[in-house]
């Protein structure tokens, strides 16, 4: 899909919240800044250089303001009026937002938030994460400010942003607070989005509880809401622990989602990789991420994740071959963490692809789909795209609506529409058990145990397995085996299949780990 096309309002260029004597000082700068391409911003006495052609937006004069990543912009203050976000927008470019570090909404020091040092304003990088958040978050507590930066490919430009950053006199200290693990008033959250046949609706950003109160009036009892993911593009100040309670509590069903990496041959800043060993890594770490990010929330195991794909040219192979093992490695680590996996993406490409792929057995499925075909149509029916055996389980979501506005109990937000029909989603499935086993060689691969087309390659060595299925045999008269052992291999798609003839212990047809243990069937 495509961002709203609906002209917005451009943020007026603004600010300096300096007092007399600063702003003299900030005029002589703004004179060398014209010479250079850059400007200075000023935000209770922290300093900061951006781009001479970025807005500069204060939020305290401009409270409908949409604060969106996906445009160079500069936001000064809280967020807030939300609900004047364009739909749907998704991807992220250099950008940044300077908050109060007053513990409210965004403004809150959480574990992958940088502090600088007591009397300074200095950025230092922070170690390397599994997954690329594209955000850095940078806490001055001697100014009483928070930073987060944005960027689409590469941190090099966030971080140039950062290390600008300097004091003023008017820098006053403020309590650096820290966001609290999913808060006790969440613990009693069902898993998500749980059982409900009906419609709902996305927004680029959470609405505030007044307006899903508001939205009471509406058809709608779902919401999708945007916990994370490095293509997010929308500030969610109102997305807390206590938000998902509270409206769960209302009666509401969440359609958690993760605009994470997209698809290798699209233009977003964070994509996936064509290699399929480096796409898996990336489907693992962002799904790590995604769960962090669901507990921090108050989101319980069993609740579906929901993966945004965004469309993309299915025609290019190598395309579409990433998107798979990304979202297969997505798939098995949410089961591994005790969640349920779902996707969204356009009906035509990530769909069609899935559907493709629904008896192969070559990529591990996502539990639930959530499909855009826009035929304006409230079902789950998704024509050709995706066969109707398919999913069949209550497993379906179709956005078959995009960008409008529509006023319920007096507050206007636009939106998506959605039509669910999800299962109650309280039981997780188990983790899958992982058996480890020593292999002599280095063994091809298969997508299934009577399969003779090679898929990948097992590397010699300490491997894991998960389970057994019986196939054809593989060896001579003298030493077989017929088991054949599902994993991950190093080259070549997740959930393929190894013969337990390369076991370098056992004997004819057995297949157990290094324990002695007989590994289970699949």
């Amino acid at each position: 899909m495509t961002s709203s096309s609906r002209a917005r309002r451009t943020a007026r260029t603004a600010l300096a919240l300096l007092l007399t004597t600063a702003s003299a000082a900030l005029t002589a700068h703004s004179a060398q800044a014209a010479t250079t391409a850059t400007q200075e911003v000023a935000y209770h006495g922290y300093h900061l250089r951006v781009p001479a052609d970025w807005p500069v937006i204060d939020l305290a004069t401009e409270p409908d303001t949409c604060v969106r990543f996906d445009r160079h912009a500069v936001y000064l203050g809280h967020p807030a009026g939300q609900e004047h976000c364009p739909t749907h927008l998704v991807g992220r470019t250099e950008a940044l937002l300077v908050e109060p570090l007053d513990g409210t909404g965004t403004a809150t020091v959480d574990r992958g938030t940088l502090v600088a040092a007591k009397g300074t304003a200095t950025y230092a990088p922070g170690p390397a994460t599994a997954a690329e958040t594209g955000e850095i978050r940078l806490a001055v507590p001697s100014a009483g400010v928070i930073a987060t930066a944005t960027y689409g490919t590469g941190r090099a430009p966030a971080e140039r942003i950062l290390r600008t950053g300097r004091l003023d006199g008017q820098a006053r200290p403020g309590a650096s607070r820290t966001r609290k693990a999913a808060a006790s008033a969440a613990l009693d959250v069902a898993a998500q989005p749980g059982a409900y046949t009906g419609k709902g609706f996305d927004a680029c950003a959470a609405p505030s509880t007044a307006t899903m109160n508001a939205w009471g009036a509406s058809p709608y009892r779902a919401v999708g809401v945007y916990i994370g993911g490095n293509s997010r593009a929308c500030a969610q100040p109102d997305l807390t622990s206590s938000w998902v309670s509270t409206v769960t509590g209302n009666g509401w069903h969440l359609i958690p989602t993760y605009v994470g990496s997209q698809a290798p041959c699209t233009s977003f800043g964070h994509t996936v990789s064509t290699d399929p060993a480096t796409a898996r890594s990336q489907g693992t770490a962002e799904a790590d991420d995604a769960v962090s990010q669901a507990q921090a929330l108050g989101l319980p195991a069993g609740s579906v994740l929901y993966d945004d794909m965004e469309g993309y040219d299915n025609t290019n192979s190598s395309c579409g071959t990433g998107v798979l093992n990304y979202l297969s490695a997505w798939t098995g680590e949410l089961h591994a963490r005790g969640y349920r996996s779902g996707v969204y993406s356009s009906a035509g490409s990530g769909m069609r692809d899935l559907a493709a792929q629904y008896t192969t057995g070559a990529y591990t499925l996502p539990d639930h789909i959530w499909y855009a075909w826009w035929n304006g149509v409230a079902d789950t029916d998704a024509g050709t795209y995706v066969p109707a055996a398919d999913w069949a389980d209550h497993q379906r979501i179709h956005q078959y609506s995009g960008g409008s506005d529509e006023t319920w109990g007096g507050v206007t937000v636009d939106i998506d529409g959605d039509y669910l029909d999800v299962d109650g989603g309280g039981s997780a499935p188990p983790p899958s058990t992982k058996y480890w086993v020593d292999t002599f060689a280095n063994p091809p691969v298969y997508a299934s145990p009577t399969s003779t087309t090679r898929t990948g390659t097992l590397n010699a060595g300490t491997n894991y397995v998960y389970c057994k299925v019986w196939g054809r045999q593989i060896g001579d008269t003298t030493t077989y085996n017929h088991w054949w052992l599902k994993t991950d291999p190093d080259t070549g798609p997740a959930g393929q299949y190894v013969s337990a003839y390369y076991l370098t212990r056992w004997g004819n047809d057995e297949a157990k780990d290094n324990n002695g243990t007989v590994i289970p069937d699949c």
